[in-house]
């Protein structure tokens, strides 16, 4: 039977609720999947303390930053500091908290400039297709043959120091990767028989992509972003440790491994502490990630 011979009110009053229907139960089940995960529970325990510290560091210190005490340089982790002291007496731990902002902050404009940039080319590529398509795609693979931190370092040597245009360099670097999964999930779904259905009602072309398109492609999206906030993570801890990033005495993650690189052998927990925290934190959002990536491809 051709979609022609079917009266168009039926076509058009079934498609959407069953798809919503079963876009809900899709969510719940995966609330209870995530729920029954404890490593999952942990890692989103840690990112969210993590993202407080950016937002509120005074629940987790009272210390000043930038406030030196020559006679406690270099002392050890302990109970009243956490982290132990740099070789001008700050405690660290209260550097990491309120390094957070500066860092946090990068990661998400460029996570934030990669998901907007690379979800307008991928939607734009696939949905048109042609001519078009084949231009955009060419100049996606120009960019993924360059390593992104490699493409970044050569943007913010560029643009020049400073932390937002580490978060320019590192966006850039990431968006290539964003334009082609949205590309191959735009392509999927525009094919699909209520995609057709919606079509063949009348619906415009820009109401069969906002209603129809981009809601079912979100789901790799959303799980490349998450990986893609570790990625950013080091890449802006990376740029950050050559010196790239806010100027003394402001603190960030990568600037705080690096400053403590002189004591490495003396004093390990200037560089060991830190970048154990930022390891775990990569390590959190990479897990979480992974684990809605496994309850997509079950569902």
């Amino acid at each position: 039977m051709s979609l022609a011979s079917i009266d168009p009110t039926l076509i058009a009053s079934t498609p959407v609720p069953v798809e919503r229907d079963r876009t809900s139960n899709r969510g719940r089940q995966t609330r209870r999947e995530l729920l029954r995960r404890p490593g999952f529970l942990i890692a989103v325990t840690y990112v969210v303390l993590v993202g407080l510290t950016a937002l509120v560091p005074s629940l987790f210190t009272s210390r000043d930053p930038n406030a030196t005490v020559p006679k406690e340089k270099l002392l050890a982790p302990s109970w009243s500091h956490l982290f132990g002291t740099d070789e001008l007496g700050r405690d660290l731990f209260t550097r990491m908290v309120h390094g957070s902002a500066l860092s946090i902050g990068a990661v998400l404009i460029s996570v934030g400039l990669a998901v907007t940039v690379g979800l307008l080319i991928g939607v734009v590529s696939g949905y048109a297709g042609g001519w078009l398509d084949g231009l955009l795609m060419r100049f996606v693979d120009v960019m993924l043959a360059i390593p992104a931190l490699l493409l970044a370092l050569a943007i913010v040597t560029a643009l020049g120091f400073g932390t937002v245009n580490v978060a320019i360099a590192v966006g850039v670097g990431l968006t290539p990767g964003f334009a082609r999964i949205t590309r191959a999930e735009v392509l999927r779904v525009k094919t699909l028989p209520y995609v057709e259905a919606a079509r063949s009602t009348g619906a415009g072309q820009f109401r069969v992509l906002r209603r129809h398109v981009l809601p079912n492609s979100w789901g790799p999206v959303v799980v490349l972003a998450v990986l893609d906030i570790g990625t950013a993570i080091l890449a802006v801890s990376s740029l950050s440790f050559l010196g790239f990033g806010a100027p003394p005495p402001q603190s960030e993650w990568g600037s705080l491994i690096s400053s403590g690189r002189t004591y490495l052998v003396t004093s390990p927990w200037l560089t060991l502490l830190p970048g154990l925290a930022v390891g775990a934190v990569v390590y959190s959002l990479n897990h979480i990630g992974k684990t809605f990536e496994e309850i997509q491809r079950w569902h």
